[in-house]
């Protein structure tokens, strides 16, 4: 099967690489790509964490409790990103200054412990959209073997599901500055604001969804299989006196839907 291919694949590039520091989210993509490092290289292997206020809190926490399972090595590094004067000023190239920094951090911390190489997630299919942190990540020399591999999302939750990850149908969750359009002002509030928004939307039981940012609109995209939840009155009003009690206010839903990088078009 071509799938297991690719992971044998994965295997023969790990092992050529001999150790590496692996970027970690504890996302669908880095929980995989840990899981196969651990099991291929061993000891040879840690995973660091950057934790910033564009992550939400439960993000870190999962990806601490993955690690434990795995039995890695785990850094937990907390960054500033707001001395990134790039980043808090939001141009279309904000990804590309934040990830330099971020990645500039890892590098450092793989040196200080004796590891050759820095590896990240990145996969086929998200050469497809916009992503001006490629480029920081082909300026440091960080290695994307899941991309280097053909491997694709579906192939990633394929395998990890095979593997028993619980990952394996964990939603997409990107940084949480991706929900501010371009040209708007980064700011600690306005991330606090979109992260409490959607922990309340994970607390009602939505899987897939972002809540975008428009100066003090609130836009609510979930998954179209979600979209008629919202068909009811009382759930109604309920997220719009939350989502206006944590500060917003007007509270919109996107009849469209969830959309992957919607804020790229």
């Amino acid at each position: 099967m071509e799938v297991n291919i690719k992971l044998d694949n994965l295997r023969k590039r790990l092992l050529e690489l001999e150790s590496v520091a692996i970027a970690y989210s504890g996302g669908v993509d880095s929980n995989f790509l840990l899981k196969v490092a651990k099991e291929t290289l061993k000891d040879k292997v840690i995973a660091v964490t950057l934790h910033a206020i564009m992550h939400s809190d439960r993000e870190i926490e999962e990806s601490i409790n993955y690690a434990k399972e795995f039995g890695v090595n785990h850094i937990v590094v907390n960054v500033d990103n707001f001395k990134i004067e790039k980043f808090i000023e939001n141009n279309t190239d904000r990804c590309y200054y934040c990830k330099k920094e971020v990645f500039k951090i890892i590098k450092e911390i793989a040196a200080k412990h004796n590891i050759k190489y820095v590896l990240d997630g990145t996969n086929l299919d998200d050469l497809g959209d916009f992503r001006p942190g490629l480029k920081a990540l082909e300026e440091l020399n960080i290695i994307s073997p899941l991309k280097e591999c053909g491997l694709t999302k579906d192939d990633i939750r394929y395998l990890s599901k095979n593997m028993g990850l619980n990952t394996h149908n964990k939603p997409a969750f990107a940084c949480l500055a991706t929900r501010i359009p371009y040209g708007t002002k980064i700011t600690k509030e306005l991330l606090k604001k979109i992260e409490k928004s959607e922990e309340y939307l994970i607390s009602i039981g939505f899987n897939q969804f972002r809540v975008r940012a428009h100066n003090d609109i609130a836009r609510i995209e979930v998954g179209k299989d979600e979209i008629y939840k919202f068909f009811n009155e009382d759930l109604l009003n309920k997220t719009d006196k939350k989502l206006k009690e944590i500060g917003f206010k007007y509270v919109t839903l996107d009849m469209a839907g969830y959309e992957m990088g919607s804020m790229n078009k």
